[in-house]
């Protein structure tokens, strides 16, 4: 289902969309109330399973529908669509903390607008991917912190437990539906980590500010963007900036951050690579790298550098990924010592980190 207020835009969205053989627009609204109305009056069998909802329009605005969209049955999940201004990235960090599934930046008409390949790209995966986790993949609107996504069911016998010797970083990596998989991380760590955690999420500049206080409200790791020359400290979580890279480089028994306005690698900046690259190089066999869901094979490399330097790699499993290109091509170069739901990630994180099984809780 497609809701927004421009009848220019939903058509131009559902000529984007239906392009793709897999995806069908099953119903179209102007605003919020509509979209209500249209998706209780469906037919069970015809009810979309994703609905991409714009924030702001008359009548009713998306985050007062979202709620009542996220009441049916069978439940859709749910994609914001928010202006590029840091107004819109915090109001689709709202959303994302009232249930919805994910979000997707605008574009601007200097970008090329709805014909942005990028654009495309990012919109087609998303909604391709939110569809086959299923309403099961995502969790009751949130009455409280907790991320929207729930945790894949654990197999029956967990892996073993990864506990580093000298672990100095936590390097964490994701794209296209990290911000559900990096909250529902987080908030398993419940412990406090006694080595600094950064993160690069595939994000535009505005929006990794909103993120990370969407992170530092979960409670578990205080969390902000990273600034330059900053001292990094233990249990903190440090976040690049929107198209700035983020590195790490020694400091006396310390290590500071660097931001880089170094070229994209991977088309992205910030890229995972980089910052991987400079963890390893600072710290050795000393790392943590965890790569989450999203489009592409960022990240891999760079846990090439951090596996020939003697550290850990993770990744995110491919039943629990909206897209599972970034875990995956980490997984197919054989460079993952254990693939696993967020949840069971933020478990082994916490045994490298040096607690036990029993003391997770």
């Amino acid at each position: 289902m497609l809701c927004d207020d421009s009848a220019t835009v939903r058509s131009a969205l559902a000529r984007l969309l239906e392009a793709d053989p897999a995806i069908r627009v099953v119903a179209r609204a102007a605003n919020g109330q509509e979209a209500v109305t249209m998706l209780a009056g469906l037919p069970a069998a015809q009810r979309p399973q994703v609905v991409l909802l714009d924030l702001e329009m008359p009548v009713m605005d998306g985050m007062t529908a979202l709620p009542l969209l996220l009441r049916q049955s069978p439940r859709p999940a749910v994609i914001v669509a928010s202006a590029l201004t840091q107004r819109g990235a915090a109001t689709a960090m709202a959303a994302l903390r009232a249930g919805a599934a994910d979000y997707i930046p605008k574009p601007g008409a200097a970008g090329g607008g709805l014909n942005d390949p990028a654009f495309r790209a990012e919109i087609l995966a998303k909604v391709k991917g939110w569809a086959r986790m299923g309403a099961t993949a995502i969790g009751p609107a949130a009455a409280s912190p907790r991320p929207a996504m729930a945790a894949v069911p654990r197999p029956v016998r967990p892996p073993p437990q990864l506990p580093m010797r000298g672990l100095r970083a936590i390097g964490i990596g994701c794209s296209t539906g990290g911000p559900q998989a990096l909250a529902t991380l987080v908030q398993g760590l419940t412990r406090p980590l006694p080595v600094p955690v950064l993160v690069v999420q595939h994000m535009p500049a505005g929006f990794t500010a909103m993120l990370a206080d969407h992170l530092d409200r979960l409670g578990r790791l205080p969390c902000a963007e990273a600034r330059d020359g900053e001292a990094l400290r233990p249990g903190r979580l440090y976040l690049a900036p929107g198209n700035r890279h983020l590195l790490v480089e020694a400091a006396g028994t310390g290590m500071v951050a660097r931001l880089s306005d170094a070229p994209p690698e991977n088309f992205c900046r910030p890229a995972v690579d980089p910052m991987l690259r400079s963890l390893a190089a600072c710290c050795g066999g000393h790392v943590l790298a965890v790569i989450l869901t999203g489009m592409g094979q960022d990240g891999m490399l760079g846990c090439r550098a951090v596996a020939q330097a003697g550290g850990t790699v993770l990744a995110q499993d491919e039943a629990s990924s909206v897209v599972w290109g970034m875990p995956g091509a980490v997984a197919k170069a054989g460079l993952a010592q254990a693939l696993l739901p967020p949840a069971a990630l933020a478990e082994q994180v916490l045994a490298a980190a040096g607690f036990p099984a029993g003391a997770m809780a």
